[in-house]
């Protein structure tokens, strides 16, 4: 907790001088009461009551003199709240390699699964979409508040082909830009900020990577990428490519290394390894302001999607409490006034 004025503490001093001198008052009164009349006589003149209640009120009264004092320094704390709208986009390897078993029952059943509760938990001001990347990236849901269209998305998808995760991250990007630019106030001369027609298609166009993404407006939905691999890049332009894209579309990837380093795919008689690339996906994670992580098992997968899910679709704000801290003052002063009378007949 932060203090706008803190010099206003200093108003806690007075309440604390008010509690040492009633501790002082109650220890002089009892000593006296002693020195004047024999024990027998203060039972009979003064019964015995339950001590605490003789503390209580005024223990009150002081927590809420301290909560007033608190409150005036301007008290404030960094609070986590739901961005009013952002944009999450999750991405999953559907290339052949993800037929491997190694994650039981295999690994884009179990892959599936996880991104399917990750969407389902994630804060309801979060638009979700849902790209499937083999040979060539494919936007299988376009961002959208439909939590069922995504969820049943990505439960349909099946496993064949290569690996494009630089298609993936474009696409991506060309669906987060078009978005931005669908929500942006129409431009006076005719046109709309940001246009982003030719990101919207992603695909295996060669040329130079930006030729793929728009103009991101000045403030953009906050926006970002899930992306699960457990192979390495065969297919379209590399990950390294699509830094830049997903930078102009002001989107951090945070990656998912998938898989054991033992896996492998075949029939039994023929097989192959299938590892993912990890030093990929950390670079492209790194260099987008993103996350990289490892799973290699579903347990550990359904973490890692925990984890991202509980910073994703967040913020932390500077909010002042000065509020809740004077009602939390009055409400002490009413509790201590009501049982004071109660008690005492009195009203402290």
């Amino acid at each position: 907790m932060t203090f706008t004025s803190p010099l206003f503490l200093l108003a806690l001093v007075p309440v604390a001088a008010l509690a040492v001198a009633y501790m002082v008052l109650r220890r002089r009164r009892t000593r006296y009461a002693v020195r004047f009349a024999t024990l027998p006589m203060l039972d009979r003149v003064a019964p015995v009551r339950p001590r605490w209640r003789r503390h209580l009120a005024t223990a009150l009264v002081l927590l809420a003199l301290a909560a007033f004092a608190t409150a005036a320094a301007g008290p404030q704390m960094r609070l986590r709240v739901p961005y009013e709208q952002a944009t999450v986009i999750v991405a999953l390897d559907v290339s052949g390699s993800m037929e491997a078993q190694d994650v039981p029952p295999d690994r884009l059943t179990a892959a599936k699964a996880a991104a399917v509760e990750f969407v389902r938990d994630l804060p309801e001001t979060v638009q979700v979409g849902a790209v499937a990347f083999a040979g060539d990236a494919t936007l299988v849901a376009p961002v959208t508040d439909d939590r069922a269209l995504v969820e049943n998305a990505i439960g349909s998808l099946e496993a064949d082909g290569a690996t494009a995760i630089g298609e993936a991250v474009f696409t991506a990007a060309g669906e987060v830009l078009r978005q931005a630019a669908a929500s942006a106030p129409a431009d006076p001369a005719g046109g709309t900020p940001g246009d982003t027609t030719r990101g919207a298609t992603g695909g295996a166009t060669g040329g130079d990577p930006a030729d793929d993404v728009g103009a991101v407006p000045a403030d953009p939905i906050p926006a970002r990428l899930v992306l699960l691999s457990d192979g390495f890049n065969t297919a379209g332009r590399s990950p390294a490519d699509s830094v830049r894209a997903a930078l102009e579309a002001q989107m951090p990837v945070s990656t998912i290394a998938y898989g054991t380093p033992g896996g492998v795919i075949g029939n039994g008689v023929r097989t192959q390894s299938a590892p993912a690339d990890a030093d990929s996906l950390r670079r492209l994670a790194e260099e987008t302001g993103g996350h990289f992580y490892s799973a290699e098992s579903g347990a550990e997968l359904d973490q890692v999607y925990e984890d991202i899910g509980s910073s994703i679709g967040w913020r932390t704000e500077t909010t002042l409490v000065t509020t809740p801290l004077i009602l939390l003052g009055l409400g002490l002063a009413v509790v201590a006034t009501a049982l004071s009378l109660r008690w005492f007949s009195r009203l402290v």
